[in-house]
């Protein structure tokens, strides 16, 4: 297989939506392609997120995305990107496509020269940080997260 990695444009909405609709039945969400499709669409429409696609060359198929958010640091006064979603196709893990899109993201942050990436998962997903570990990413054991819910 030959892979085209690129960064996502609003031509590519039809693609990433059915991706991003699987990505989030994965964390046990339910299915919903209308309100996944408004999601990606405003992260395009309002420049958000930048998304990276992994995309067959021979079938033209998407068979991945990382979407990145830009976020701002007032202690560093940088910019920092945090890669919130990764995500391959069954058929198509372990041969290395969500490597491919993790070195694209931080290509990306060099060139944009941001500070660094951060990320999160969830804590039995040992293949991701697995991945995260062989990449170089550090466990935070400094500071604790919490999430406020405003819902």
């Amino acid at each position: 297989m030959n892979y085209e990695l690129k960064q996502a444009t609003i031509n590519d909405l039809d693609d990433i939506v059915e991706l991003f609709d699987k990505y989030r039945i994965f964390y046990g969400q339910k299915s919903d392609i209308d309100a996944a499709k408004k999601f990606i669409y405003e992260k395009f429409e309002h420049r958000e997120s930048i998304i990276f696609i992994a995309k067959d060359l021979s079938s033209n198929k998407v068979l991945g995305f990382t979407q990145l958010y830009p976020v701002f640091s007032s202690i560093s006064m940088q910019r920092s990107l945090v890669l919130n979603d990764l995500f391959v196709l069954d058929e198509f893990r372990k041969i290395g496509i969500a490597e491919l899109l993790m070195k694209e993201a931080k290509s990306y942050g060099k060139k944009i020269n941001s500070k660094g990436i951060e990320l999160s998962t969830a804590k039995d997903n040992f293949a991701a940080q697995s991945l995260y570990k062989k990449l170089s990413y550090e466990k935070d054991e400094d500071f604790f997260h919490y999430f406020l819910s405003l819902k």
